[in-house]
């Protein structure tokens, strides 16, 4: 609930508030920020989520010396990030702004990686505290920003990094004890020869975040790189990725359950098939459910949530929503073969999504403009998603079940033709949008592709 407020009622009033040529340049400057994510992270997250899931009382040995590896991958971090954006004509206001996301960027990973030694411990209550703490903080720091009444309507884009900033700061102090009274132990000092072999052991790791930020991120960089409006477009693509990159925080959480789940089990050579079907039908039903309302109420939604540019976002928007349900399954699929450490096969997997979105995008962007960015989105995540679904099924030996299969095909066939027919129904689209969402899950239980005892496992095994 944290999240999703942060995101409809923060986020979105900023946008408004600023405008989308501020909004548009403080989302392609993070957009950039993310993009060496690589160097500030180098895998180190994931592999350390799935190292201490498999072996906790590693725990005090690794912890000082994996922080302080972070501490130094962050000054370098920061001064690659710098260093391009001076290359590519950042300057002045713009850097200034940089230089801030990109401090945030280093808080935000020295979170994910307290977080993830709280994951690997299976302290999964701790670890949902965490995860909304940064955002707790800055619905409290942004509303008094937009809504005292003390700055007499005026809100400037800094302020929003500038709240990130301490938000991140004091989640990461709390996230630095909890994980420390854990590991009873903590010293100041660089260890090069655990240096040597996390970088070594991480390498993978770190190639698979590096693709996967270019091609999740390269699109609101290019629109307002290209465009002579880039600002401007690169707005209208914010609104649209707004809900798309709020459902994505719920398959990221899922994730975030499944890594060490699936780490535990494959380790004691338990067969996964069962969940990962539990766990497909979970994800799946609901982004196809919530997909189906966004095309449908496109323009309704974009005109509930902004103010501006309502019709050009509102042509946007359901592309994306269609391709969040490719995003939705990479958080199943993806993690079951981080899991198993399959990271060769993943980052070829996501070389080529980068080519394709790199490609898509330089050639749609210049003529369709944030729309041409959407499809290319569109395209990457389920060429994506249907090869990590076939290398799954190869990996460890699934077959395709036919009948699993058709009962899909019947759930969405049959949902988009009731929703479709239902419109009439209904006078405000936010009931029917319910009813939609409702009806699926109705259709998911009576085909019998969830069954209770599967889930109560599922929540038993995290």
């Amino acid at each position: 609930m944290v999240k999703p407020f942060w995101i409809l009622g923060i986020d979105v009033a900023v946008q408004n508030r600023v405008g989308s040529s501020e909004y548009g340049l403080y989302s392609s400057i993070f957009s950039f920020a993310i993009l060496l994510n690589i160097v500030l992270d180098f895998g180190i997250t994931n592999y350390n989520n799935r190292n201490i899931a498999q072996h906790a009382h590693m725990l005090k040995r690794y912890f000082s010396g994996i922080f302080n590896v972070k501490l130094i991958l962050a000054i370098v971090y920061l001064a690659a990030t710098l260093l391009f954006g001076l290359v590519i004509g950042y300057d002045g206001r713009v850097f200034w702004l940089l230089f801030i996301l990109g401090i945030n960027q280093v808080l935000a990973s020295m979170i994910l990686y307290l977080r993830s030694n709280i994951t690997g411990l299976h302290l999964f209550k701790t670890e949902g505290i965490l995860s909304v703490m940064d955002r707790v903080i800055m619905i409290g720091l942004c509303s008094a920003l937009l809504w005292s009444g003390y700055f007499g309507g005026r809100f400037e884009i800094e302020w929003f990094a500038y709240a990130q900033f301490w938000a991140y700061f004091i989640t990461v102090i709390v996230a630095f004890i909890l994980v420390y009274l854990k590991a009873k132990f903590y010293r100041i000092k660089i260890d090069l020869v655990l240096f040597r072999i996390i970088l070594k052991q991480s390498l993978p790791f770190a190639l698979l975040v590096l693709l996967m930020s270019f091609y999740y991120r390269l699109d609101a960089v290019m629109i307002e790189r290209l465009l002579p409006d880039g600002r401007m477009q690169a707005g209208i693509y914010a609104k649209s990725y707004k809900l798309f990159e709020g459902f994505n925080m719920f398959g990221f959480l899922f994730a975030g359950l499944l890594l060490p789940i699936f780490s535990k089990m494959l380790k004691n050579k338990e067969s996964v098939a069962k969940l990962v079907k539990t766990a497909f039908n979970l994800v799946f039903v609901p982004s196809i459910a919530a997909a189906v309302v966004c095309v449908l109420y496109a323009t309704e939604i974009m005109d509930f949530l902004f103010n501006e540019e309502v019709a050009e976002a509102a042509e946007v928007f359901p592309i994306l929503m269609i391709s969040f349900v490719g995003v939705a399954l990479t958080y199943i699929y993806g993690t079951l073969l981080t899991a198993n450490g399959s990271l060769k096969l993943l980052n070829v997997v996501s070389l080529i999504g980068l080519v394709v979105n790199f490609v898509s995008n330089w050639v749609m962007i210049p003529i369709y403009g944030a729309w041409g960015a959407a499809v290319a989105t569109l395209l990457t995540q389920f060429f994506v998603i249907l090869a990590q679904i076939v290398i799954t099924k190869s990996v460890f030996e699934m077959k395709y079940e036919f009948g699993f299969i058709l009962k899909q095909i019947v759930l969405v066939g049959v949902g988009i033709v009731v929703s479709v027919n239902s419109i009439s129904y209904f006078s405000d689209f936010r009931i029917h949008a319910v009813a939609i969402i409702a009806f699926f899950g109705m259709l998911m239980v009576l085909l019998g592709l969830v069954k209770k005892e599967d889930v109560l496992k599922l929540l038993k095994k995290g």
